[in-house]
This record gives C-alpha cells, sequence and structure tokens, in this order.
C-alpha cells in the first residue's frame, strides 16, 4: 500500500519506518539536512522496536497519491503542511498524530474533503540527529473521530497502522486527547531546566511542579465537563482521585511514570524541538490547558507560568536553574 507521511521526525519518522518495515511503499516529507540524510541512507529506527534502516521516497512535500496519510508535524506546523500536500491529501483519509486538543479541527479546516482521524502516539521516541529515530519507550497508538462522526475511517486506519505498530480505535477520542495532555505535562520541565524527564521527576522541588501542573490540567478537564479515558494506565476514576490528593501525596503519579520511561533518558518532545533550534508546541500542550481554564472563567496559573517560562528559554537560550523554577512557582505550586 501507499501511504504518505507529512513530518518525519521522532514520531512521524518512527511510524515511516515502521510501516516500511511492515512492507508498504512509503513516502515522507522533511527539510534541510534530515532530508537529505532519509534520501541518502534512508531512516534509521533504533531502540525499543529494533533496528531497522528504511529507504523511503522523501520530498518536502508529497509527490505520490496514497492510500493513507498521516500527518505528524508539531501542533503548530500542521496547517501548514496539509496546505501544502493538499493536492494529495485532498478525498483521502488522513491521521493527524498530534498532541493537543485542535488537530481533527486544525486538519478539517484546511482539509474539509478528507476524512480526518485523530492520533494519538503514546511511545516515546527521540530525533536528535538527522536520519536517526530512536524509541526509548514503546506503546501503542490510538485513532478516533469526535462529533459523533462515523468511525469507518478511524478503522480503517488502525487496520493498516496495526500492522506496524500496536493501534486502536478508541471511541471517546476527546477524552483520550485530555488524558494525553495529561501525560504531557512531563515535557515542559525538561524544555525549561535542559534535563531529562527521568531527572526532573528525580528533583523533590520539581516534581512537586510536575505534580501540581498536572492536577491542574486534570481539575480544568473536569470542570469542562471532559470525560477522561483511559490510556497508559491512566483513567477517569484515578484521574479524579489524584486531583483531589494532597500534594505530597500526588506527586506519585510522576514518580511511576518515570519509571514507566525506564533508564534510557528521555529528553521529551519540547526539550528535543529546543535543542534543534525551533519552535516548541508549548502553546497546544500546556497552553491548551491555560486556553480550556479561561473558557470556563477559570485560571491556570501553574500551566502558564511553565508556558512563560519555555518561551524565555526558546527567546534567550539559556535553561533555567531547578531552585529558580521552584522559586519562581512556590506559591502556585502550595496553592495547588
Amino acid at each position: 500500500m501507499q501511504i504518505g507521511v507529512v513530518g518525519a521526525g521522532a514520531v512521524g519518522g518512527a511510524i515511516a519506518a515502521l510501516l516500511a518495515r511492515a512492507g508498504h511503499e512509503v513516502e515522507v516529507t522533511a527539510r534541510g539536512e534530515h532530508l537529505e540524510t532519509i534520501r541518502e541512507h534512508g531512516i534509521r529506527l533504533t531502540g525499543g522496536w529494533g533496528d531497522y534502516t528504511a529507504r523511503v521516497r522523501a520530498g518536502e512535500t508529497l509527490g505520490l497519491a496514497a492510500e493513507l496519510v498521516v500527518v505528524a508535524t508539531k501542533a503548530q506546523d500542521a496547517e501548514e503542511a496539509i496546505l501544502e500536500n493538499l493536492a494529495i491529501l485532498r478525498g483521502g483519509p488522513v491521521v493527524v498524530v498530534q498532541n493537543g486538543l485542535d488537530s481533527i479541527s486544525t486538519a478539517k479546516a484546511a482539509s474539509p474533503r478528507s476524512d480526518v482521524v485523530g492520533g494519538l502516539a503514546t511511545f516515546a521516541a527521540s530525533y536528535l540527529s538527522p536520519g536517526t529515530v530512536t524509541i526509548t519507550t514503546a506503546g501503542p497508538t490510538y485513532v478516533g473521530v469526535t462529533g459523533g462522526e462515523s468511525d469507518v475511517p478511524a478503522r480503517y486506519a488502525a487496520r493498516i497502522l496495526n500492522e506496524a505498530l500496536p493501534t486502536s480505535v478508541v471511541a471517546n477520542f476527546e477524552g483520550a486527547q485530555w488524558t494525553k495532555l495529561v501525560i504531557n505535562q512531563v515535557n515542559a520541565l525538561p524544555a525549561i531546566t535542559g534535563l531529562s524527564v527521568q531527572e526532573v521527576v528525580a528533583n523533590r522541588q520539581l516534581r512537586l511542579v510536575m505534580t501540581a501542573s498536572m492536577r491542574e490540567c486534570v481539575r480544568v478537564g473536569l470542570a469542562s465537563g471532559v470525560r477522561f479515558e483511559k490510556l497508559q494506565g491512566l483513567g477517569p476514576d484515578g484521574l479524579r482521585l489524584f486531583s483531589a490528593l494532597p500534594l505530597w501525596l500526588g506527586q506519585a503519579l510522576p514518580a511511576l511514570m518515570s519509571a514507566r520511561i525506564g533508564r534510557v533518558p528521555n529528553p521529551g518532545s519540547t526539550l528535543q524541538s529546543i535543542r534543534r533550534g525551533q519552535a516548541t508546541e508549548i502553546d497546544y500542550l500546556n497552553g491548551a490547558v491555560v486556553r480550556a481554564a479561561e473558557a470556563i472563567g477559570q485560571a491556570a496559573p501553574v500551566n502558564s507560568a511553565l508556558v512563560s517560562l519555555v518561551h524565555r528559554v526558546e527567546e534567550l537560550g539559556q535553561f533555567v536553574t531547578p531552585a529558580e523554577v521552584a522559586q519562581q512557582l512556590s506559591a502556585n505550586t502550595r496553592r495547588g
């Protein structure tokens, strides 16, 4: 089957390599040195799903008609990427594998004639050098639709993707997006401090900040009427309990998440963007919590402060010490 992957970064590169290994004809989009390396040497996949070098067709845009297209750019780049590839995407099934809450609505607005399916990748992948993607933690991918639409396109996409990586359809996709948003709270502090997720969680002060940001996310979701979906062991009952626990007790959750990640240092996707000198998607992660809170007349001070600190690192190119982070967020963390 001919499959296109728009955005062959960490997640897109992993999906493309796995689809190629499963026997599909894969075409990817990339830019700069990453594109040239893929053209010359392929995509080198290492880590949790084994070692494999995928020889794929690559360009700045897709050139071949595809029976399925996966869009795996950063959230802020999705609209432009879809419009650049609209001739290929128009009228076909498109799986948008992205963080945040806006993936489906953004894709539908950009390509209204496509059957748009949302996707959530729970595996952790690192793309720190051109042409190489490392799986630091294996995990399933979930697909689904919103707004009561037919799930036929989602089931079609899941059948194809499941040939290459564990993929299933989730009925409550909006709830799954919110649960993934809680999980994605691990990204901001590594981007701010330059530490791995495991190092952040091992630091008590930073672990308490992360706990506060996760609880704030859950509380905003509950206040917005969200029905959280179970992902990676996190379900609606557990998250509701977590949001009510004392802060010192709630920090067990990020500790458990860090243990699940394992010992291989996981920089998180936001820190990877900073190391590559690219804009992060923090406005679609912690920023999504802030916007959701504003929509119901509430505040999300911990997430708002984390967004500001990530933008500070982007602007100045200097990481912030854990002590300074803890000091800046101490009042909000105590209230959390």
